[in-house]
């Protein structure tokens, strides 16, 4: 698990290119310290398992379905990454529940000064916007930011100067793709109310129900 701190940018130092899968190789610093093969870091939100570390980086493999679901396989060498480790067990929670398993992308569709901080707006499908909730919480791009409004197609989300100067969010432009994760929790919300609209009709809690499901 995460939480939506970046904790700093690294850099696409290499990419090995598969027919359905990819090797990325990153170049960081700060979470090299304590860092083993095995353990999983969040690149731009999405979690990957380091399969190799040298002084100045590790490597990641990335299967087909990270592929289809994120926009990790637009990157090239040079390009800079948002990194997260795992949250330790006595660690600060100074973000939300981030699970690093990507909803889809979106892009950048407009930018808006707002005295020292800038909005963001991202288009973005149906399928991930109905988990989108003002105030809520969303991870873009792994970074933990507050929902400011929704609109049909979009979301938008007022930034901070820090948040934008310690992330790639900073150098997004217009057009850019993002990664995004909803709240998790909306979607446990859902799938227990769905089961029970399946499971009951009219969605009530009946003693043929509770017989039918082992109560």
């Amino acid at each position: 698990m995460f939480t939506g701190i970046i904790e700093e940018t690294g850099v696409i130092r290499a990419v090995r290119r598969g027919g359905h899968s990819s090797v990325l190789s990153i170049g960081a610093a700060a979470i090299l310290s304590g860092l083993r093969v095995g353990d999983s870091v969040a690149v731009n939100g999405v979690c990957l398992t380091a399969a190799s570390r040298d002084e100045e980086g590790f490597t990641a493999d990335v299967m087909h379905e990270t592929l289809d679901r994120s926009s990790l396989g637009m990157l090239v060498p040079g390009n800079p990454v948002n990194l997260e480790r795992a949250m330790a067990a006595g660690g600060r929670f100074g973000g939300h529940i981030v699970s690093g398993h990507i909803d889809g992308t979106g892009t950048i569709a407009a930018l808006r000064q707002d005295g020292n901080a800038v909005w963001y707006t991202v288009q973005t499908a149906p399928s991930v916007l109905c988990y989108v909730v003002e105030k809520g919480s969303i991870a873009i791009d792994g970074i933990s930011l507050t929902v400011a409004s929704v609109e049909a197609d979009r979301f938008s989300v007022s930034v901070i100067p820090h948040t934008a100067a310690v992330t790639i969010l900073g150098q997004k432009r217009l057009g850019d793709a993002v990664n995004l994760e909803t709240d998790v929790i909306g979607k446990y919300v859902e799938k227990l109310l769905r089961f029970r609209e399946e499971t009951s009709p009219g969605g009530r809690i009946t003693l043929d129900f509770l017989t039918r499901n082992g109560f």
